[in-house]
This record gives structure tokens, sequence and C-alpha cells, in this order.
């Protein structure tokens, strides 16, 4: 591998935006005591039209983030847009979770929640108007009711 090719794999590298949405603490108790794990719900884009999510798992917070970052990176799919916004009105869902997602004209921006939000800047959606439909307050369920959504839409 030249100079030139590790350049641009560093290059290719950077080019993913990475939003940690989630961090869990998870405990379970043993008769020695306490065993103390973390979970890292991540989202990963190009920032153009690409994205994917994944949780991660370690004993570290930063093994979790990491972990989640490497699958979500192989967990990438094209979202299909239409300019800076998605084509059509889509309602993902995922258990009891439904997220409402609607076209909005250019100039709106992003109006949605934090986890929904991140998922939009990593895909590249500029606008669009969000509308998280059920009392979820999981954002695991949330971001995989977006995603069910997102799949949906055709180009």
């Amino acid at each position: 591998m030249g100079k030139e090719d590790l350049s641009t794999a560093v290059e290719k590298e950077e080019a993913f935006l990475e939003r940690i949405i989630f961090i869990n603490r998870v405990t379970k108790v043993t008769k020695g005591g306490k065993n103390l794990k973390f979970s890292a719900l991540v989202v990963v884009g190009d920032g153009k039209s690409h994205a994917g999510f994944a949780v991660g798992k370690s004993l570290e917070v930063s093994d979790a983030i990491k972990k989640g970052i490497k699958i979500a990176k192989k967990n990438m799919f094209a979202v299909n847009k239409k300019g800076t916004t998605i084509p059509h009105e889509v309602i993902g869902r995922f258990g009891a979770t439904k997220v409402l997602l609607k076209p909005a004209s250019s100039g709106t921006g992003v109006i949605a929640s934090l986890p929904v939000r991140a998922i939009c800047e990593c895909a590249g959606v500029k606008d669009i108007l969000t509308k998280v439909l059920t009392k979820s307050n999981n954002p695991i369920n949330i971001v995989r009711a977006v995603f069910e959504g997102l799949k949906e839409l055709k180009g």
C-alpha cells in the first residue's frame, strides 16, 4: 500500500459523520457483586445519501462507541432523496413506535427530536418535518422506526 493509497483511505474514514445518540449503563447483579457494562446507540452516515445505525456493547464506554461505529458502517444503506428532502410522506413503524416523516420546502430545516435529527444529518436530509406519533421515549425503537420509514421511500 503506497503513501497515496493510505492518504485516500484516511480521507474516506474521515468522510463519515458519527453521532452518539444514547449511552446506557447496564448492571448485572451476581453473588460476587455487580458487573457493569455499557451500550452505545450510534448513527453513521456520509452526509450525502447513506446512513446506518448500530448498538455497540462493551465494558468501557469508548469501546462500546467504537464497536457501534464499526457495525453501523457495515449496515449502511442508500436513502432515496429528492433534492434536500425526502420524495414523499411515510410512517416508519417498529414495535409500538410510529414516526411520521414528511417532506418540507427548501429552507425549512430539520424539525425533529434528537434521535431523528441525528439520523437526518447523517443521511444528508436538510429539509424535513417529523413527529413521533406514539408516547415512546425509547431512543432505540425511535431510531429503528425512522430507518424502517427511510427504507420504504421510493425514488
